[in-house]
């Protein structure tokens, strides 16, 4: 009779750690989606500012509009991009496009002047500090995941249960090093 108890006790243990296991692991992967929802707000965020820069300089430099189809293109792209990976990549391409267009604003005194366009240039460097700092714990809640899917014991839950790892959102290496910073909006 002992025997039995204690083989109930060790199956009752081992059903316990596997339930523990398992809803760790679905706590890691929602904040992870959570973390992954706060970089897309700040994105949309961002995405939502363009438009009114783009039209503030276009006020004053008639004559830039490659600078401006780059920029309208740019941002579509980063629009459209699904997953971490790709959207890096058109965030890169964005953030080029972004200090372009603030250098073609450069040349342009009254532009720098104006309340509008200094406005915007405080909401888009705000925006992109809290990209960053959304970026930073969207990593951070990855490498947590990652880590409990690929540590033993939870590795067997983990694949029992189809947990798969996620990617981390950040720049790639053969973009401009200055890519990596975010835009610099001084003026």
């Amino acid at each position: 009779m002992t025997l039995l108890w204690i083989i109930l006790i060790i199956v009752g243990l081992i059903v316990l750690w596997l339930v523990a296991a398992y809803n760790g692991l679905v706590r890691l992967r929602t904040q992870t989606n959570e973390a992954w929802s706060d970089i897309d707000v700040q994105l949309k965020r961002r995405y939502d500012l363009i438009p009114n820069v783009v039209e503030t300089v276009k006020g004053y430099a008639k004559h830039e509009d490659k600078v401006f189809t780059q920029v309208t293109e740019a941002r579509s792209r980063a629009m459209g991009a699904q997953s971490p990976k790709a959207k890096g990549e058109a965030e890169n391409m964005l953030s080029g496009a972004l200090k372009s267009l603030f250098a073609v604003a450069e040349a342009y005194p009254q532009l720098k002047a104006s309340d509008n366009f200094a406005k915007l240039q405080d909401e888009l460097s705000d925006t992109e500090n809290k990209i960053q700092a959304a970026r930073r714990f969207y990593n951070g809640n990855v490498r947590d995941l990652n880590i409990k899917i690929e540590s033993f014991p939870t590795n067997i839950v983990a694949s029992i249960f189809s947990f798969v790892k996620k990617e981390f959102f950040e720049l790639e290496e053969g973009e401009a090093a200055a890519a990596k910073q975010p835009v610099a909006v001084k003026f």
